[in-house]
């Protein structure tokens, strides 16, 4: 039984291999481009100037494989995979070469800037402890040109932007901008005063808003922390990414000789 597998590549990917199973390593394989009708390697050697092309036989598992290191948009196209058999056997595969940048960009492009506080909407601190905000901006072609925090007392109605530089002191706020930005908010000693409506207002994004409750005592039964949401938010947010950035499709043909 002859069972070829093929993997679509990413562009830029280090290896990719097109490997072909025998049963019996007595025959001899061959890996032909119909590109240009280029006879890239036969058994173990290989017939071409491009070095990125290599044959390889595993005896142990009775693979003969054709790997092609950095895999490029002209690698894309039909490869015939030859099998010393009696008659010849041939066997047909379209290689596509997947642009991961296009794929981002794409992504990007298609959503619409959004910011969010996590663990909202509503956050209970204990007096005396520190408030820990983070907003997180997505979908955006680049990261915002600058972040403005207010904060709102919704007693009096007054809201004005939070001053890194104060008299209150003990106000910190830290920046990572990349494909998706995130803004930490800290505020040390938490009193009273600092409860309201916290917003994170991104210049390429609506603001997002979350409600912040500075307790003295008794916590209610429905409390949220900070941390946890943004533990399960980020463990979101990194699992999305890497099934983007790695994600591959494998092609699976059964033939019978």
């Amino acid at each position: 039984m002859v069972r070829p597998d093929y993997e679509q590549s990413k562009r830029g990917f280090y290896v990719i291999e097109l490997a072909v199973h025998l049963r019996s390593y007595y025959f001899q394989v061959s890996w032909i481009r119909h590109r240009d009708l280029h006879i890239l390697t036969v058994g173990g050697y290989t017939y071409t100037s491009d070095q990125r092309f290599q044959a390889s036989h595993s005896p142990q598992t009775d693979d003969w494989t054709l790997q092609v290191k950095w895999a490029q948009q002209r690698d894309a196209g039909v490869y015939e995979c030859q099998v010393s058999t009696q008659p010849v056997r041939s066997f047909f595969v379209t290689l596509h070469v997947v642009d991961c940048d296009e794929i981002y960009q794409r992504m990007y492009s298609d959503g619409v800037p959004s910011a969010r506080i996590l663990g909202g909407p509503d956050l209970h601190v204990d007096i005396g402890s520190t408030i820990n905000l983070t907003c997180l901006i997505q979908f955006s072609p680049e990261p915002p040109a600058y972040i403005f925090w207010y904060h709102e007392d919704e007693v009096s109605g007054r809201k004005q932007v939070i001053s890194y530089d104060s008299s209150r002191g003990g106000v910190s706020v830290v920046t990572e901008k990349g494909a998706a930005t995130t803004s930490y908010l800290l505020v040390q000693d938490a009193t009273p005063a600092d409860s309201g409506r916290y917003s994170c207002a991104p210049s390429n994004a609506e603001l997002a808003s979350v409600r912040v409750h500075v307790l003295n005592g008794e916590r209610p039964a429905a409390m949220q922390t900070g941390s946890a949401g943004l533990s399960d938010s980020w463990v979101c947010v990194v699992t999305l990414l890497a099934a983007v950035a790695l994600h591959t499709a494998v092609l699976h043909t059964q033939l019978t000789s």
